[in-house]
């Protein structure tokens, strides 16, 4: 269970701050439920609220600072296979799947593999397709969301961080 005041990823929205947790009845039940009320700090999504057991919808706890560090060190070593289905299906599933683990190396693959098909399609004097752009932006969402908490810095300096510590 998390406290007042801590930062969670809260599914695909991305960092939340628990602002209280509440009792709520359930219509047709007799018992009253805990739910958090989380505050998105990236969305202009008002409040959320969520049962403290939510079964649908994944949580877990922002990563620490010594963790985000360790993942940035290690983005170079990340493989980045520029991942190209047969079927545009196969490649929104493969997409949501990384996404939907909340995985801080999942994102960081993801991104590294779309980039990597960006570039390829680049040098061919193409571009990739909108659906590509549509998660690699959401993976940086998600994955600078988090840095950015982790680390204490804004958003926005994430990436030049990441750049100036890899090198």
């Amino acid at each position: 269970m998390f406290n007042v005041g801590d930062k969670i990823i809260y599914g695909q929205t991305g960092v939340c701050e628990v602002m209280e947790i509440v009792e709520m009845s359930i219509p047709g039940e007799n018992k009253k439920t805990p739910y958090y009320s989380l505050k998105p700090l990236f969305m202009s999504s008002s409040t959320i609220f969520t049962p403290v057991e939510n079964k649908k919808i994944a949580m877990r706890a922002v990563i620490s600072k010594e963790e985000a560090e360790k993942l940035i060190k290690s983005i170079p070593e990340i493989k980045a296979e520029p991942f190209a289905p047969q079927a545009r299906k196969e490649a929104a599933l493969f997409y949501e799947n990384a996404l939907k683990s909340l995985d801080c190396y999942d994102l960081v693959e993801l991104t590294k593999s779309i980039y990597a098909k960006k570039q390829i399609a680049e040098q061919n004097k193409k571009v990739i397709g909108a659906m590509d752009e549509k998660f690699m932006k959401k993976a940086e969402e998600l994955l600078f969301g988090e840095l950015s908490v982790a680390l204490g810095i804004d958003k926005d300096d994430v990436f030049e961080y990441i750049k100036n510590m890899i090198g």
